[in-house]
């Protein structure tokens, strides 16, 4: 079996889940075009595919259940009763996240259940040490790389092949290889066979390929600025990735003009080098006009004419929005969303949020979680004035402690830290299944310094009140984390 994929293309036929093509017979009919194409493999996700494809195709299938798990960020057949379903629908090798990342069910216990199932058995991992612990698997892919903390890049982990092939087991290079010359190469690297996914059997995801590339090639580079409480972001953006940046602190004293001639100043080197700005700002903007949300945060005077200023100071076209709706727009296009309907929420100095529904970024006021009212003892606050990063120093001080969200969060484990920690966090996780119930997203994504900080997303995931499944959202961190912002409202304007 493992023979027939030596130096072969293996196809993965997996839709984009809801799309048009995410039904059984596309499935097969995905798969038939692979095999008389001339692929040696396929790799299926469910065991209903699995089942639909055996019963027309004989190529050798790689089955895989994806589940999204509240306690856990591993999705590949995370359970054991995910490979007895995956062999009783007729996969001949079975794939499972083999990750060190918190898991349900140990790697020792799924591995065993796929031999006891008599399949083979294909270890998905992201790191060289992962691949070191899986030679007691039968194959070796390099599926989750790229995919478990940070941004993801664009390119395929070559170096990953050629290191983990080194170590004798047949490596399936998988993740990103989306050109023909990148599956060439990952066999000069060393790789035993390639795995192609969404350039073949994903043509939404191949639609806006094009689409980006020929509005860059339009458009070129965009100023992306970032401007919040504390800080200010510059960068040039293409294409969802930042080719320079800069950036200064915010004087939240000095005013919008003061902070746009700062800007001005430390891109001047950029002049000429990009066609459009966009500006993702805290507060509200309606019709170009800038508005504070939460004056505390960052005082901004009443329409403020954002977009008029950025065209006269730059002399090119403007857009801007919310930072947390700019926000939302990357993370669903480039980030953790993957074109998936999305709310985001930052943490931070203060609560921001942002709602992509129907494959649409919702503007104005929409997302702005952090200015719902919530009860408190002896009446009513703003969520942010409980649950972000401000309001965690202002309860240190309340307490005796001279201490911002960093020094919390670094003091954990001091009375006084665990209290303002939890007490910050559970605010925050007693409206999440309201929000659940209103918007259903297939996903909340959860950014900000304080949202990304290590602990924060367990915590918050803990610290949610029980309620029905249904009603129980899905967190995962921000994937391009303190980029997200820059890179969506480089893509709004662009």
């Amino acid at each position: 079996m493992i023979e027939r994929l030596r130096h072969g293309l293996i196809v993965s036929c997996q839709p984009v889940p809801g799309g048009p093509f995410d039904d059984p017979a596309s499935v097969v009919r995905f798969a038939l075009a692979a095999r008389d194409a001339g692929a040696v493999g396929l790799r299926i996700e469910g065991a209903a595919n699995v089942l639909a494809v055996r019963s027309c195709c004989d190529l050798p299938v790689i089955g895989l259940i994806k589940r999204d798990l509240d306690d856990s960020p591993v999705r590949i057949t995370p359970l054991v009763e995910d490979v007895a379903a995956l062999a009783e629908a007729g996969a001949a090798i079975i794939a499972f996240d083999a990750t060190y990342r918190v898991r349900p069910v140990p790697v020792a216990d799924l591995l065993a259940a796929v031999r006891g199932q008599g399949c083979l058995a294909m270890a998905d991992i992201a790191t060289l040490d992962e691949a070191r612990a899986a030679q007691g698997f039968d194959l070796v892919g390099t599926t989750m790389s790229g995919y478990t903390a940070g941004p993801t890049p664009e390119t395929p982990d070559l170096a990953l092949v050629r290191h983990a092939a080194a170590l004798g087991r047949p490596v399936i290079a998988e993740g990103r290889y989306n050109q023909p010359g990148l599956a060439a190469a990952a066999l000069r690297a060393g790789a035993f066979a390639v795995v192609v996914g969404s350039a073949i059997t994903r043509p939404e995801h191949v639609t806006t390929w094009f689409r980006a590339a020929m509005a860059q090639v339009e458009t070129g580079p965009v100023l992306a600025l970032d401007i919040g409480g504390s800080k200010i972001a510059a960068a040039l953006v293409q294409h969802g990735r930042v080719l320079a940046r800069a950036g200064l602190a915010t004087d939240p004293q000095a005013g919008p003009d003061a902070w746009l001639a700062g800007i001005a100043g430390v891109t001047r080197a950029w002049r000429g080098g990009f066609g459009r700005v966009g500006a993702a700002v805290s507060g509200l903007v309606r019709e170009g006009r800038w508005s504070a949300a939460n004056s505390a945060t960052l005082p901004v005077p009443d329409g403020f004419p954002l977009t008029d200023r950025l065209r006269a100071l730059f002399d090119v076209d403007a857009c801007a929005c919310n930072d947390a709706q700019a926000a939302a727009w990357g993370e669903h296009r480039w980030g953790a969303g993957e074109g998936r309907d999305l709310l985001f929420l930052t943490v931070s100095s203060g609560i921001g949020g942002g709602v992509v529904s129907q494959g649409r970024l919702l503007t104005g006021s929409a997302g702005h979680v952090g200015q719902m009212p919530v009860a408190v003892p002896g009446g009513v606050a703003r969520l942010e004035d409980v649950a972000s990063g401000f309001a965690m120093a202002r309860r240190a001080g309340a307490l005796g402690h001279a201490a911002d969200a960093r020094e919390v969060h670094a003091r954990r484990g001091e009375a006084w830290a665990d209290q303002v920690w939890r007490e910050a966090i559970a605010a925050l996780a007693l409206v999440l299944p309201g929000l659940q119930a209103v918007l259903d997203p297939a996903l909340m994504v959860i950014g900000g310094g304080v949202g990304l900080a290590e602990g924060y997303l367990p915590d918050l995931v803990a610290a949610m009140p029980e309620v029905a499944a249904r009603f129980r959202p899905r967190l995962v961190p921000a994937r391009l984390a303190g980029d997200a912002g820059l890179i969506g409202i480089a893509d709004l304007a662009g």
